[in-house]
């Protein structure tokens, strides 16, 4: 199977539509990926935050169904956690959920936060499984940077095949053999399970992603991948906003950050990844 240049129906629809249409049935496919959600908790563990988010103002962008910022809670339980997504009805059944009165879900395009009335600063960032399906990723995560405050931790949670014969096989046989016969089982549609496919395989190596990462402004990036079947396929792209920056956002109105301890910025989970070995 080779990925086509011609565009999905998916990605001819919108993929916020097309999440909307599978948004009932998302959360029971997921729970059939063992792992899922504690990889999630690992991305959050990673970013080091301290004292339980006490005082910290923390985003969890493309939060769909509230995996993520369930994850985001779990690790920084005190802290005030915003949770956007550019679908509704993956936003209905996330807001369906019970969550303390420390948690927001906002519907707004992360593309265009400041029009969503999301305008920082904020202390930390998760973006989980979002940023391969953003149009404008460069622009994207320089405004993730904006939004930050200097010394603040980003962590981006996605899937990365490019550098690995044995990832790409994996990921096409997990893809094909289970996800993309359950989702239309399911759903009665396995299209979005074939963007997903399709759209991983097309994703940006490690390599790669890193380096938007720092072009975006970022630094201290270390990058980290899962342990189970998603090892090599799943990863931490960790970085951090500069903690001396002329560009840094002031606002008064808002109360100083407790300090990050930078030794705390990737706890020793998971399998760190330095350089990338390729197969290819």
């Amino acid at each position: 199977m080779s990925s086509s240049s011609k565009p999905s129906p998916v990605e001819r629809g919108g993929v916020p539509r097309s999440f909307d249409a599978h948004a009932r049935s998302y959360d029971k496919l997921v729970a059939a990926n063992r792992g899922y959600h504690e990889h999630l908790r690992m991305s959050v563990r990673r970013m080091g935050i301290p004292n339980q988010g006490a005082g910290l103002r923390l985003l969890d962008l493309g939060c769909g169904t509230g995996a993520s910022t369930a994850a985001l809670l779990d690790g920084a339980p005190e802290a005030q956690i915003t949770a956007v997504d550019a679908s509704a009805e993956m936003l209905a059944q996330a807001r369906a959920k019970t969550w303390p009165s420390n948690v927001e879900f906002v519907h707004g395009n992360v593309e265009n936060l400041a029009m969503t009335g999301i305008i920082g600063p904020y202390d930390g960032i998760l973006a989980a499984y979002l940023v391969r399906n953003l149009v404008h990723r460069d622009a994207a995560l320089r405004q993730f940077y904006r939004l930050l405050r200097p010394g603040a931790p980003i962590a981006v949670h996605e899937y990365s095949v490019r550098d690995s014969l044995r990832s790409r096989a994996v990921w096409t046989a997990v893809c094909w053999g289970v996800i993309i016969p359950m989702g239309k089982i399911r759903a009665g549609s396995a299209d979005l399970y074939r963007y997903l496919w399709r759209s991983v395989m097309q994703f940006d190596s490690v390599p790669a992603l890193s380096q938007r990462l720092a072009a975006a402004g970022f630094e201290d990036l270390r990058v980290q991948t899962v342990p189970g079947w998603q090892q090599h396929i799943v990863y931490t792209f960790l970085g951090r906003r500069p903690a001396v920056d002329d560009t840094a956002i002031d606002d008064p109105a808002v109360p100083a950050a407790p300090p990050i301890d930078p030794d705390a910025a990737t706890p020793p989970d998971g399998i760190e990844v330095t350089t990338p070995a390729t197969d290819t």
